[in-house]
């Protein structure tokens, strides 16, 4: 069954083949026949558009011939029309030109003429100046040479005058020089002693004018004497006021130390036998106390609590000797500052902590160590 099945679809596959094949087969025939009739078609539309192609190249050449024609024509009787007008032109400027030079040459003429006749005007004139200067410089030099005749007659004259003239005046000359020989002694001496009234002239004037500079240190000097003895009197007073006050606060200080000493002695023996007697009475306390428990024969718990009271009693005693020996510390301390400050006045004023006449003692405590800072900071004691 299956084969049969297979074999009836081969069939039916091969008569679509076959149809198929046969309507393609017709269907290319009129596609192709169709494209036969457009292919001839557009050979015939081809073979016309060259036809019109050609007559229109035929007519547009024509055209062209015309219109070179036309423009040839054109260009021809422009080309006629300009060169006559050209000539014209031509014609009328040259007409011009033989105008103006005719014209030009007329004034030229005209001009040269009256050129020529203020030539010889000038001429004239200069000719005419000429002889009339020609005449004025005859006319001078020969004043001149009269003149000079006339000066040279002068001339001759003053010279005959002046040659005896001459003659007297060597003549004197000889005389003088006589007088002069005689003279020259009496002149050498009196140039000597010139010559030594000029020097101790010079001299007077250089002492003069020492005189004067010294004259001027002289008063200078004076002016400066006044002033450091004015100044002298007011570091004098000035002196006396700071040794007086030097004087004051060292018998101040002195006094302020003695008080401070007498005060610290006397506070610090009070301390030391309140001290003492309180160390007394302690060891006394403590003997008496000992005596009473051992006669007592307590219990260990009221045994304890005495002890524990007695104890306190002790710490407060204790508490106190501690305060009494800072008391004293900060007295101590305080005095020794104060013997600091007094050394750093003197040594600020410029005396010497000899010239006091005793030297100040410094306050020690037994078993503590005073501190270096400002009064009332001492350590406690160990």
């Amino acid at each position: 069954v299956y084969k049969q099945k297979v074999k009836h679809l081969l069939y039916e596959q091969q008569n679509n083949i076959a149809e198929l094949k046969a309507e393609t087969i017709a269907e290319l025939k009129v596609a192709q026949e169709t494209h036969n009739e457009a292919e001839n078609t557009m050979w015939k539309e081809k073979r016309e558009l060259k036809v019109n192609m050609k007559d229109q190249e035929l007519a547009q050449q024509e055209v062209v011939r015309n219109l070179k024609k036309t423009n040839e024509s054109y260009v021809s009787k422009l080309r006629d029309d300009f060169l006559r007008e050209a000539r014209e032109i031509e014609e009328k400027y040259e007409k011009k030109l033989r105008d103006l030079r005719e014209e030009m040459e007329l004034r030229r003429k005209t001009e040269i003429h009256e050129i020529e006749e203020r030539k010889n005007q000038q001429i004239n004139d200069l000719l005419r100046n000429h002889e009339k200067a020609f005449s004025d410089i005859k006319n001078y030099y020969n004043d001149i040479t009269l003149n000079n005749l006339n000066l040279i007659n002068t001339l001759k004259n003053e010279i005959e005058k002046k040659k005896q003239e001459e003659e007297r005046s060597e003549k004197r000359m000889a005389e003088l020089e006589n007088e002069n020989r005689k003279m020259r002694e009496p002149l050498e001496a009196a140039k000597k002693e010139t010559e030594e009234l000029r020097r101790r002239a010079e001299n007077y004037e250089k002492i003069k004018s020492l005189y004067e500079s010294k004259k001027n240190q002289m008063k200078n000097c004076e002016s400066d004497l006044k002033n450091s003895k004015w100044e002298y009197e007011v570091l004098l007073q000035r002196f006396e006021i700071i040794q007086k006050e030097r004087d004051d606060l060292y018998n101040k200080f002195i006094k302020a130390i003695n008080e401070v000493q007498q005060k610290s002695s006397l506070k610090n023996l009070l301390l030391e036998k309140k001290l003492s007697t309180l160390a007394d009475s302690l060891e006394k306390k403590e003997a008496q106390l000992n005596e009473v428990l051992s006669a007592s024969n307590l219990d260990p718990a009221s045994l304890s609590v005495v002890t524990r009271k007695l104890e306190e009693v002790l710490d407060a005693k204790n508490t106190s000797i501690r305060d009494l020996q800072y008391e004293l510390a900060r007295v101590c301390k305080a005095h020794n500052d104060i013997l600091r400050t007094y050394e750093a006045k003197l040594r600020q004023f410029g005396i010497p902590i000899e010239e006091i006449g005793f030297k100040p003692l410094e306050s020690t405590v037994a078993g503590q160590q005073l501190g270096r800072g400002v009064a009332g900071l001492v350590t406690s004691p160990p």
